[in-house]
């Protein structure tokens, strides 16, 4: 496992400054959890506590720079140290490959110091659950001419739940969906929407644009998931790359 040193003392530091929104939401529940999203070019943090979220968002694409200082400024806020929390979820990809790294290993390093469960979340997942639509077709740009590539419903609960598997793919080849009314969303759509828009017609109502995961997401998904019991240890807090020639190259460079 690769151990964070930069997060050594993280819960007891003071926090820098970061150019970054704040927001105060309401969610149920009252486990303690910590969130982060590092999968595109947004980074953000949030803390899940007595039904509220405290977030940070940077747009900045510099996530190695900021990450540390948004978790000791939600901690702070919050009134929390690591050990107080019950857990940490974060966005365990599909994504940037490289932003899933620096996530993964701060995730690891935190983790593995106070002695936390992890709770992985699909990056598709987390997309959808946060586009206001009943019906979501997730796509984020995966390069080489690919998406990755997903579909979400509502459940009863109000939570994205997989329609199909994540997938990397070709626009002009991505599986046509059950019905109508489908909105797009994600990078994916930004990139390739034209293509994306005359391979799926009627099924897609619309699709929106600048759509991207957000850490308030994770911990709504990260929260179901913990109650369920899908945890997994710090060493096991890994990547999910989806394109696996990829990362068997990234795998035997280590």
């Amino acid at each position: 496992m690769h151990k964070c040193r930069a997060c050594d003392g993280i819960a007891f530091g003071t926090a820098s400054r970061v150019h970054a929104s704040m927001s105060l939401v309401s969610m149920g529940g009252n486990m303690k959890l910590l969130a982060l999203e590092t999968s595109t070019e947004a980074c953000g943090v949030a803390i899940s506590l007595d039904g509220k979220i405290h977030e940070r968002i940077d747009h900045g694409q510099h996530h190695s720079d900021v990450i540390l200082g948004m978790v000791q400024e939600v901690l702070a806020e919050s009134g929390l140290s690591l050990k107080q929390l019950d857990a940490i979820a974060f966005s365990r990809g599909p994504g940037s490959f490289t932003s899933l790294r620096i996530g993964a290993g701060v995730v690891q390093g935190l983790a593995f110091g106070a002695n936390l469960p992890v709770v992985p979340v699909s990056s598709l997942a987390v997309l959808a659950q946060g586009v206001d639509a009943p019906k979501v077709l997730a796509a984020f740009d995966a390069r080489m001419n690919q998406v990755y590539w997903d579909a979400f419903a509502r459940n009863e609960k109000g939570l994205a739940e997989p329609q199909g598997h994540e997938i990397v793919i070709a626009p002009a080849d991505v599986p046509l969906p059950e019905g109508n009314g489908w909105v797009g969303a994600g990078s994916g759509w930004d990139q390739y929407g034209a293509v994306l828009s005359a391979r799926l017609g009627s099924h897609v109502s619309e699709w929106r644009r600048q759509m991207f995961p957000k850490a308030r997401h994770v911990a709504e998904l990260g929260l179901e998931l913990l109650k369920a019991g899908q945890t997994v240890t710090a060493e096991q807090a890994l990547p999910v790359y989806v394109r696996d020639e990829v990362a068997a190259k990234m795998k035997s460079a280590r």
